[in-house]
């Protein structure tokens, strides 16, 4: 009884870890991209959002907010790949929205789980089943025909989509990985992640030229209340899809939260036609979306399955052993 009570506590942190990373992931691409919209200055938008998440976990630290640890700089130059491959990650995700729409850049990512699979399968966690490969295959099939049927297409945009891609997945492998071997909370590897992203994007914002143009923009844009409102969304929820995202693969697993990027995408897909324009529909272009669609929904229920499966053998495994 006690193993089942537990199963059914772990059950419902999992589910809220994963639907709290679903609704911050699937608003905060809208809000990005109402940003970029009117401010194309993606690396300083970035760069804000991880100065505001480390200063208010240390101010929340100092406060006695959070029970976070200091900064341990053996841990920090073990967590630095991790914050190296988060901040690629977000740096080409937010460059190709300048030019994929909304629809077609979800499209994308949702190929991020056959790179996960295709990660783990080098790491030694074996092959996936049937029903697994071949939702991964139509996922990719759908990309294939709607980026056929995309009348914006965007050279460049699509190439830091693919690249984004790649990053995340390396990002979601190692903060796994992170999470599990060293004991970190989720607010832990966040305020390392952004902490050690700092000084990196500020090198890089500054060696790019962007920095200080980017600023005097900023300034001069902050005169529109419009903008201000959606610059400050875009910073808070930026540190809530940090914390979420790092939540949701600390209690589930980098798959999982692949998987819940997946599913939040249907309703990102869908609202990304009627929200903020740049979609040219074309008969093509759905049929692949809807394909991709399909393909994430069935990786999601199999990847369900297989792990409802293994819970429900370990119950029994362990009740059977106590007997």
């Amino acid at each position: 009884m006690e193993i089942r009570a537990d199963a059914e506590t772990s059950s419902y942190s999992s589910l809220f870890a994963a639907l709290s990373y679903g609704i911050a992931s699937m608003a905060m691409v809208f809000i990005n991209k109402a940003v970029l919209m009117q401010y194309a200055h993606s690396m300083t938008l970035l760069t804000l959002q991880q100065l505001v998440t480390t200063l208010l976990i240390h101010i929340g630290r100092n406060m006695g907010y959070t029970r976070a640890r200091g900064v341990d700089m053996a841990t920090a130059k073990q967590l630095l790949p991790v914050s190296f491959f988060y901040n690629a990650n977000v740096a080409f995700a937010l460059a190709s929205l300048k030019g994929v729409n909304i629809p077609m850049y979800i499209a994308i990512k949702r190929l991020t789980p056959l790179a996960v699979l295709i990660a783990g399968c080098f790491l030694g966690k074996g092959r996936p089943s049937t029903q697994v490969t071949l939702s991964v295959i139509l996922t990719a099939a759908g990309v294939l025909i709607a980026a056929l049927g995309d009348f914006s297409f965007d050279l460049f945009g699509y190439s830091m989509a693919f690249i984004s891609v790649f990053f995340q997945t390396m990002y979601l492998v190692l903060v796994e990985k992170s999470g599990a071997e060293n004991g970190l909370s989720s607010v832990e590897i966040m305020f390392y992640n952004s902490f050690l992203s700092v000084p990196f994007l500020m090198f890089l914002i500054i060696a790019t030229g962007e920095f200080p143009n980017s600023l005097s923009v900023l300034f001069a844009k902050s005169y529109s209340f419009s903008f201000l409102v959606i610059l400050i969304l875009s910073l808070v929820m930026g540190i809530v899809l940090n914390y979420t995202m790092f939540l949701c693969t600390i209690v589930n697993s980098a798959l999982t939260t692949t998987i819940v990027g997946v599913l939040k995408g249907v309703g990102s897909t869908t609202l990304g036609f009627v929200l903020l324009g740049g979609v040219q529909v074309h008969a093509l272009n759905v049929t692949g979306l809807v394909i991709n669609t399909a393909g994430g929904v069935w990786y999601s229920f199999a990847k369900y399955q297989q792990k409802k499966s293994k819970t429900v053998k370990l119950v029994t495994d362990v009740e059977a052993h106590r007997k």
